[in-house]
C-alpha cells in the first residue's frame, strides 16, 4: 500500500492516471473514505455549511479546522490528508498564513494544506511552501470570496484564470483545485501545467476529481451542485432507520431479550 505524498501525484499526472479526492470532517468517515482507495481527502472548509449549518464557509475558524482535520488523520492510513485554510487565516499577512498552515501538520497530522486564490496568494504559497509545508491552489470559483463574485457563479475570464494557474504553479503549489470553470478552461490549464489539477464542476480533462462526501453519500437533502452526482441516497435511509426505531420502542417491541442483559 503506497502512501500518497506530492511526489506520487506528480508521477500519477505524468502517467495519465486519475486522481481521486474527497472531503471527509470526521473518524469513521475518513476511515472509509482511505479504505475505498481515495487518493486525497480534504478536510473542506465545507464543513460550516455540511456540517455546521451555516449559509456559507466564512464563519469556519481555525480551531474547528484544527480539531476537525486531526480527529480525520487518526482515520487515515494511504490517502493524502490536506487542511483547508479558512477565511483570515492567511488573507491578514503572509507570517499569520505560513505560521497557520504549520498547526495544520503540527498540530493536526495534515500532510498538506489548501487555500484559495490565484495570482494574488502567489507569495503566500511561496512563503508556506519555503516552510516546507506542501500548499495545493484553488482557482475559479473560491467560496471564501462569495461576496466579491457577486454568488457562486461560471467563472469564465480564460486569460485571468491561465494566469492564476501559472502563478500559483510557480509559487511552488503541488496541486490546484479548478472549481466552476468551463471544461474547455480547465482542458486548457491542465494541458499547461506540470501540476496535477483536480476539478470540481470543471470538466472530465481534469488530472482529477473532487466531491463533497455528503453530495456523493446522499446525506445532503438541501440543494446539489450541477457537478456534484449522487451515488448513494444514505438520508433516505436514514430515517428509515430512526423511524423504525421509534416505532418499535414506542409499540414495546424494542429491546428484546436478545438486547438485554441477565
Amino acid at each position: 500500500m503506497e502512501k500518497i505524498t506530492v511526489t506520487v501525484l506528480a508521477r500519477m499526472k505524468a502517467e495519465g492516471q486519475k486522481i481521486t479526492a474527497l472531503t471527509a470532517y470526521d473518524f469513521p468517515f475518513a476511515r472509509m473514505v482511505d479504505e475505498s482507495g481515495v487518493d486525497i481527502i480534504l478536510v473542506g472548509d465545507s464543513l460550516g455549511m455540511v456540517v455546521q449549518g451555516e449559509a456559507s464557509t466564512l464563519p469556519v475558524t481555525m480551531e474547528q479546522m484544527i480539531y476537525h482535520t486531526r480527529i480525520v488523520a487518526r482515520g487515515v492510513k494511504r490517502a493524502m490528508v490536506v487542511g483547508d485554510m479558512p477565511f483570515m487565516s492567511y488573507q491578514a499577512s503572509v507570517s499569520q498564513a505560513v505560521e497557520n498552515a504549520g498547526r495544520f501538520l503540527k498540530e493536526a497530522g495534515a500532510a498538506a494544506v489548501k487555500l484559495e486564490g490565484g495570482v494574488s496568494v502567489a507569495r503566500t504559497i511561496e512563503a508556506i511552501a519555503a516552510a516546507g509545508i506542501p500548499v495545493q491552489a484553488h482557482i475559479g470559483l473560491t467560496p471564501q470570496s462569495v461576496h466579491q463574485m457577486g454568488g457562486y457563479k461560471v467563472q469564465r475570464q480564460e486569460d485571468k484564470l491561465l494566469d492564476d494557474a501559472k502563478k500559483v504553479q510557480d509559487a511552488g503549489a503541488f496541486s490546484v483545485v479548478l472549481e466552476g470553470i468551463p471544461f474547455a478552461i480547465a482542458k486548457k490549464i491542465t494541458a499547461s501545467l506540470a501540476i496535477p489539477t483536480i476539478g470540481i464542476g470543471a470538466g472530465a480533462d481534469c488530472d482529477g476529481q473532487i466531491l463533497v462526501l455528503h453530495d456523493l453519500l446522499g446525506l445532503n437533502e438541501g440543494h446539489v451542485p450541477k457537478f456534484a452526482k449522487r451515488y448513494a441516497q444514505l438520508a433516505q435511509t436514514a430515517r428509515a432507520a430512526l423511524g423504525q426505531f421509534v416505532g418499535e420502542v414506542r409499540e414495546k417491541a424494542f429491546p428484546t431479550k436478545e438486547h438485554s442483559f441477565k
